[in-house]
């Protein structure tokens, strides 16, 4: 019947009309004797319109909700796993070489903070620290690496396995045009940075608080969701008290803790910048990898 029906539609007017006044029953082999016995007499087929049938179920408007999912929400939960994975790999470290109470251990207190900033949920955090005296302690390694156009990087890794380490790194480095050297730390000193929100502050008022607070610079940057922020930059035994004096001056701090900072820049071009961002990426992708300091400036 169904078959009958959708051919009856395609057929001319003239054909149509025949069927309907033998009375056949719609069967396939009905419809062909009509059609023979019809179309030998027409001198031309009927151009009246005929309605078409859609052979496929009509598609609905509507948002692809998938789409933002794969786009965003997969990639944003991957790099949130990552993340979680090395503070958790942080704070075996920190607990391994301190202890496990945070008044005593400055690294861990830093690192506690870091998960609070992250929303890292408070019991996650503490099954991490009793965890982290019964787990395998990973080996922390500082690679010094030179990139093409002559900047240089700190690649700080904490992995449980040196040797896969090791080598997927440098297959990382290699893949991308730069290896590891040695002498990039000197262009590099270890500072207290503390970051705080930057709000409606301006450039000017940012360096007069600085002043203020007693710290060395200050720097604007962005965070992992690309909010502005300004890292105050200060001595190592200089950080506690300028975090504390730019609270009482009303400036919202939101961590603290040390890094290596750039003391030597490396002026690069619109091609080498891209292809050094490339570099920057998949390291800091790599579970192993905490952190990636660089001395790249763009070139004007």
């Amino acid at each position: 019947m169904a078959g009958a029906a959708v051919l009856l539609a395609f057929l001319p007017y003239s054909c149509r009309v025949a069927l309907s006044q033998a009375s056949l029953v719609p069967r396939i082999g009905c419809v062909t004797k009509v059609c023979a016995s019809v179309l030998p007499s027409l001198s031309r087929w009927d151009s009246r319109p005929v309605r078409g049938i859609h052979h496929t179920p009509p598609v609905c408007a509507g948002h692809n909700k998938w789409s933002k999912v794969r786009t965003v929400k997969i990639p944003r939960d991957a790099a949130r796993a990552r993340m979680m994975a090395k503070l958790t790999m942080m704070i075996r470290v920190a607990v391994r070489e301190g202890g496990t109470n945070p008044e005593f251990n400055l690294a861990l207190a830093q690192i506690i903070e870091q998960c609070r900033n992250k929303s890292i949920p408070k019991a996650t955090i503490e099954n991490s620290i009793k965890g982290a005296e019964k787990s395998k302690g990973g080996t922390q390694h500082l690679y010094e690496v030179r990139g093409p156009g002559g900047y240089v990087a700190l690649v700080e890794v904490i992995t449980e396995n040196n040797n896969r380490a090791n080598q997927e790194i440098r297959h990382l480095l290699s893949k991308h045009g730069a290896a590891v050297c040695d002498g990039a730390r000197h262009s590099f000193s270890r500072k207290g940075v503390v970051m705080a929100t930057r709000g409606d502050m301006s450039s000017d008022q940012a360096l007069d608080l600085a002043i203020e607070a007693g710290a060395e610079d200050v720097q604007e940057t962005e965070d992992e969701e690309e909010r502005a922020m300004l890292q105050f930059i200060c001595g190592m035994a200089d950080m506690r008290g300028v975090r504390a004096e730019l609270e009482k001056l009303g400036v919202t701090t939101v961590s603290s803790g040390l890094e290596y900072v750039a003391t030597a820049t490396a002026p690069l071009g619109e091609e080498q910048l891209s292809d050094a961002h490339e570099l920057l990426e998949a390291l800091k992708d790599y579970p192993d990898v905490l952190c990636v300091w660089d001395n790249i400036e763009a070139r004007d």
